[in-house]
């Protein structure tokens, strides 16, 4: 996968998201900063997956706008959801069809579908069904598809939650060599020994407010508010205040 550089501005200006009368995302806004990996942290409940669906554009705040500064926003992003979605066909027709839509054809699909294939260790599996696959090697495809078409930013919503740890680790190592080519990261999890390892700043969550955006190194010593320490301590958690 060769570099590439994210657009220069990618930004939530003061975006909400309502339902049912409930204010789900309260004014949140943020800049993305090219080169870091981002880790979207928060209670259950606090508006994490819907922030990602927003910003990747699969929903539309309420209140307030994403400015991203490219010329193609859909193709230089893409997103891998807890349970990946695959096509009923094999791991490398499911890479096939991703590039297919995309225009690419002849030697440039096969070279970059087997590269994508070798580099998430699914080249000797590629013939086999997708749907036949464990957990973890799901997730790897998923993975796959976007080291193929080589976006500018991933957004990952718990690309490990249903993973054992030795499953969980093949999968961070992936997504750590994207980055490493280049790939703005932006990942939600609940795993904060996860979140230690492959955070270079964070945003935090809670009750659909965006209480901090900074450094990962400052966030985890526990001083950037009371919230975050109580987060970090097991003591902060989402309840409906309705019931």
């Amino acid at each position: 996968m060769s570099a590439s550089i994210l657009p220069a501005r990618f930004e939530a200006i003061g975006f909400s998201a309502t339902a049912g009368g409930r204010r789900l995302l309260d004014d949140v806004g943020f800049e993305l900063q090219p080169g870091s990996r981002t880790v979207l942290l928060g209670p259950n409940g606090s508006g994490k997956t819907l922030l990602l669906r927003i910003a990747h554009g699969l929903l539309q705040p309420t209140a307030g706008r994403i400015e991203w500064q490219g010329s193609d926003p859909q193709r230089e992003q893409a997103m891998v959801f807890e349970r990946p979605m695959l096509l009923r066909r094999s791991v490398a027709a499911n890479l096939d069809h991703a590039l297919a839509l995309r225009g690419i054809r002849g030697a440039e699909r096969r070279e970059r579908r087997d590269r994508a294939l070798e580099e998430t260790g699914l080249l000797e599996i590629a013939g086999q069904a997708a749907r036949s696959l464990s957990a973890g090697e799901r997730q790897r495809l998923a993975l796959a598809r976007v080291w193929a078409l080589q976006p500018q930013v991933l957004f990952l919503d718990e690309p490990t939650s249903n993973l054992d740890p030795s499953a969980s680790r093949a999968v961070e190592k992936i997504i750590d060599k994207l980055h490493g080519s280049g790939c703005k990261i932006v990942m939600s999890t609940h795993d904060l020994a996860q979140a230690r390892r492959m955070a270079d700043d964070v945003l935090f969550l809670n009750r659909g407010r965006l209480i901090y955006a900074g450094a990962a190194t400052e966030f985890f010593s526990r001083a950037a508010s009371r919230e975050t320490e109580a987060f970090l301590a097991g003591e902060l958690y989402w309840r409906d205040e309705s019931e």
